[in-house]
């Protein structure tokens, strides 16, 4: 059998080397990418069939990048590997198209069964967050979502380059858009979220998981 072939993400290159040195023998691992957007660009060229993303990433969070992914690789697998292990984040994960969830705690001894599971068809859960899961599926309540649920995938994008401190051109850079257009998402953002100040978004952002909090 083949060796599956795994492109990494993840914001932290200690964390990206372990992974490498854990899977290597047993994964071919096409490359590393350092946030949303370079991943995008690396898994639409190397088609892998395994993609590792975590949660929080820069240029484009994990979420909305799994969303992406799924859109254009819809048979590539997706493996959260992460610190949130809230089960809003569990849930969202999920509803973006990731097939593994599990926590960077336990990726040492986790990491390699969820790749062998997924790859079978399976989903894999780690236990540390499944008991959620399961509580959710018996009692109907499901955690409250992550963002706002009345912003656009435009609109999240817009939201977290401004919370990370990039300028309208570098925003409009990033996106191909034009500058107004990007004043434009940013003051309709402000509006609906009732937020009034660069600072206000950026903190709106970090208490959502639209951007990294290290």
């Amino acid at each position: 059998m083949n060796k599956p072939r795994v492109l990494l993400a993840d914001d932290h290159t200690l964390v990206l080397d372990g992974f490498r040195k854990l899977l290597e023998g047993q994964c071919e691992i096409v490359g590393a990418a350092e946030d949303g957007r370079t991943l995008l660009r690396m898994a639409q060229e190397l088609q892998p069939d395994i993609v590792t993303l975590d949660i929080s990433m820069p240029e484009l969070n994990g979420i909305d990048a799994a969303r992406k992914l799924k859109k254009m690789l819809p048979d590539t697998k997706l493996i959260f590997v992460t610190m949130h292990a809230d089960q809003a984040y569990v849930n969202e994960a999920f509803k973006a198209g990731a097939s593994g969830y599990l926590l960077k705690r336990s990726a040492g001894s986790e990491l390699l069964q969820a790749i062998h599971s997924v790859m079978e068809g399976q989903c894999y859960v780690t236990p540390l967050v499944a008991k959620g899961l399961v509580e959710s599926a018996i009692t109907g309540r499901v955690p409250a979502v992550l963002g706002a649920k009345s912003l656009t995938a435009r609109q999240r994008e817009v939201l977290q380059l401004v919370a990370e401190g990039k300028a309208v051109k570098e925003v409009a850079s990033a996106l191909n858009i034009s500058p107004k257009t990007v004043e434009f998402h940013k003051s309709q953002i402000m509006s609906l979220l009732d937020l009034h100040t660069t600072a206000e978004l950026t903190k709106y952002a970090l208490v959502h998981g639209i951007l990294a909090s290290d």
